[in-house]
C-alpha cells in the first residue's frame, strides 16, 4: 500500500472483462470522494446478473441458505438478503459487496488496516465492507460490468466448507450474533436510500 497508487483492486482469478472497466471505476471514484469502495455489475459468462450485492447478514441468512431444508422459505429469505428487489440497474449504496472484484481507495484501505488476518478464506470481504462502511460509502456501480465464472467452491469441497463455516463463526463472534445494532442501522440506512432512488 506504499506504491503511491490512489486505488487498489482486489480481484478473483476467474474475473475477466472486455471494456474499459478500470477507467469507468476510476472516474466514478474521482467524482465521488465520499466513496471508499465500489463494485461493478458482476455477470455470469452468459450475461446473467450475479446477485452479489447483499445486506449485512444475520446468522439465519448465512447458515439458513446452506442448511435449512425448506426451499420456499430459503429462496424468499435469500432474495431479500441478496437485494433482488433493488433491481441491480442503478447506482446504490450497499452494505456488503463481493470480494470477487473490489475497487478500493488506498487511503481508506490504510485507515482500516487492510484485511483482518483472522479470516483466512470467506467472510473477509464481508468484514472489510463493514469496516470501510463505518468511515466511507460502499457503492455498486452497474455502468461498469465484469464477468465471473463463480465456481462456489465451498459447495463442492468439504475442506472449503469447513473454512467457510469457521470464517462465518469468527465473523459473528467479532460483530455479534443475534444482537448487532450496527448491522440493523447500516442495513436500514441503505434500504431507505435505495427505496428513495427507486421512487
Amino acid at each position: 500500500m506504499d506504491l503511491g497508487c490512489d486505488y487498489h483492486i482486489i480481484i478473483n482469478p476467474d474475473i475477466y472483462w472486455d471494456e474499459n472497466v478500470i477507467e469507468k471505476l476510476t472516474q466514478f471514484m474521482n467524482e465521488n470522494r465520499d466513496c471508499g469502495l465500489v463494485m461493478p455489475k458482476i455477470l455470469y459468462p452468459n450475461g446473467e446478473v450475479q446477485y452479489l450485492c447483499k445486506l449485512l447478514p444475520t446468522p439465519l441468512d448465512l447458515f439458513g441458505r446452506r442448511f435449512i431444508p425448506f426451499k420456499a422459505f430459503q429462496e424468499k429469505r435469500n432474495a431479500w438478503y441478496e437485494m433482488h428487489w433493488s433491481g441491480y440497474e442503478k447506482v446504490m449504496e450497499v452494505p456488503s459487496l463481493s470480494g470477487c472484484f473490489m475497487f478500493i481507495r488506498t487511503d481508506i484501505l490504510k485507515r482500516i488496516g487492510g484485511f483482518d488476518e483472522r479470516f483466512f478464506m470467506y467472510a473477509e470481504d464481508l468484514d472489510l465492507c463493514r469496516r470501510i462502511g463505518e468511515i466511507a460509502r460502499t457503492m455498486y456501480y452497474p455502468q461498469a460490468s465484469v464477468f465471473h465464472e463463480y465456481e462456489k467452491g465451498s459447495y463442492k469441497n468439504r475442506k472449503l466448507l469447513r473454512y467457510h463455516i469457521c470464517s462465518i463463526i469468527k465473523y459473528f463472534n467479532k460483530w455479534g450474533w443475534f444482537i448487532d445494532q450496527k448491522r440493523k442501522k447500516r442495513n436500514s440506512h441503505c434500504i431507505k436510500l435505495i427505496e428513495y432512488i427507486r421512487n
